[in-house]
């Protein structure tokens, strides 16, 4: 007969009855805090990665100041009398380039809030008043006439040069196929007419200063 040592560790020794006790879970609860926190973490990031940064440039928009469109409108003082005025001051000039009234408030003390409608109004105004301001520079400083001498018709043009030290002019002469056939500089203050662009012609296109 076979004897058994207890120290041999062949199941058999396991008795039928005998219960074998699963191994433990150990739920780590701080472990699942943790990854909350850092899946948290990880969100905020991502919103901050998107957050707009603050526009320096922004334009401002307050009841006595307004900005856009290339313009700014400012509510001032009136110096004449005791209400208030509207500048309006295209973005890089450094002078208003209209001034004009503007509306008192309800408590007839304080001036009318500026909003989206009124500063349209104001910058359409704006834009025309400087059209016609270019406008009439522009005949100011380019002045034509057109003379028939000899048979020919002749456009005399007459072109200021407004430097501040020393202002000028030319005095160009075109045929009718619009070639210019003479040019001379004049002084500024030259009076441009028919009469004076028919005598330049006649003296043979000379310097008429």
């Amino acid at each position: 007969m076979q004897m058994m040592h207890d120290s041999d560790p062949s199941p058999t020794h396991i008795g039928a009855s005998a219960k074998v006790r699963p191994p433990k879970l150990v739920y780590h609860s701080r472990l699942r805090d943790f990854s909350q926190l850092d899946r948290m973490r990880d969100m905020n990031e991502h919103e901050h990665e998107h957050e707009p940064e603050p526009d320096d440039n922004a334009q401002v928009q307050e009841p006595r100041l307004w900005q856009g469109n290339g313009w700014t409108a400012r509510v001032i003082k009136n110096e004449d009398d005791e209400g208030w005025a509207v500048a309006m001051i295209k973005d890089g000039e450094p002078e208003p380039a209209l001034v004009g009234p503007w509306t008192m408030g309800r408590d007839k003390k304080n001036p009318k809030p500026l909003d989206t409608s009124a500063f349209h109004t104001l910058v359409k105004t704006a834009n025309e008043v400087l059209r016609r301001h270019e406008q009439q520079l522009h005949a100011q400083l380019h002045k034509n006439t057109v003379v028939t001498v000899d048979g020919a018709d002749i456009k005399v043009a007459l072109d200021i040069v407004p430097d501040d030290e020393h202002p000028y002019a030319t005095l160009s002469a075109f045929d009718d196929a619009g070639e210019r056939i003479a040019q001379v500089r004049v002084p500024a203050g030259f009076k441009l007419s028919p009469a004076s662009a028919t005598a330049w012609i006649e003296n043979g296109f000379r310097n008429p200063s």
